[in-house]
């Protein structure tokens, strides 16, 4: 099973920049999106239903803003959108995806970058959504949530980190929250099981010559349930082409879908 994710920084803008060329040469079986910033009238043919694929989306009530999708070949037994929080709800981060006992979530957290008010939106989701994943670590499904989680875990994780210290993305109590998850919530990092390497980033800032210079933060995850995280045999970071400010992850399982 070939599982992808991708910040797509506009659905309608990776399309322009050959996203939906690449993917089906990809053979992934599951690819998470976020950030549309489109409702689905607005996208149409390819962008909805890519060759082979089934999309799924859960999109922001605001124009041009946030929500997530979900492709894949196999037909879902079921799709959740949301979170049952009307305030986290409004802005499309949250996608569910069943398949046997497999679950796929495409999730899309809030970033606190833009002022005061949004990283107060963003503790508010991530204060929300632990007793969330609390329940999804224990509810005996294997569970992948793949997404921009706008979080650098360690300071291996952003090629600044000694500037970024007070920045939304690597303050101090972020990490804290994202650790719980790993460290008390069982939930694996599945790219650093593997890779743990440096300089293995997902985003790059467009400001400067960020990209350029590799000057990025490694802030897409794909994160499991332990079972399923083990059977992970092989993840890349794709950067040959550029179809975002961010690089799709892709991650190989040892499973059939």
């Amino acid at each position: 099973m070939r599982i992808i994710t991708l910040n797509l920084n506009g659905v309608r803008s990776a399309a322009n920049k050959g996203f939906f060329r690449w993917l089906p040469t990809q053979q992934a079986d599951i690819v998470c999106v976020q950030e549309l910033k489109a409702h689905v009238v607005d996208i149409t043919g390819e962008m909805i239903s890519p060759d082979g694929y089934h999309g799924y989306f859960h999109c922001a009530e605001k124009k041009g803003y946030s929500g997530v999708g979900i492709y894949s070949r196999h037909k879902p037994d079921n799709i959740i959108e949301g979170l049952g929080i009307a305030e986290i709800d409004a802005e499309g981060r949250f996608l569910r995806a069943d398949f046997g006992p497999l679950t796929v979530i495409s999730i899309y957290f809030p970033s606190g970058s833009s002022g005061e008010h949004r990283q107060a939106a963003k503790f508010f989701f991530l204060e929300r959504f632990l007793p969330m994943l609390k329940e999804l670590a224990g509810c005996g499904r294997e569970i992948i949530l793949c997404g921009d989680w706008n979080i650098a875990h360690k300071e291996i994780d952003l090629k600044n980190w000694r500037s970024n210290q007070k920045n939304s993305g690597f303050l101090p109590e972020e990490r804290t929250w994202l650790s719980g998850v790993f460290d008390e919530l069982e939930f694996v990092d599945v790219f650093r099981r593997i890779n743990t390497e440096p300089e293995q980033y997902t985003w790059w800032s467009n400001r400067g010559q960020a990209w350029a210079k590799n000057v990025g933060w490694r802030i897409d995850y794909q994160i499991a349930t332990p079972e399923i995280a083990a059977k992970a045999t092989e993840v890349s970071i794709y950067k040959a082409e550029r179809f975002s400010d961010h690089s799709p992850l892709t991650i190989d399982y040892d499973y059939n879908i």
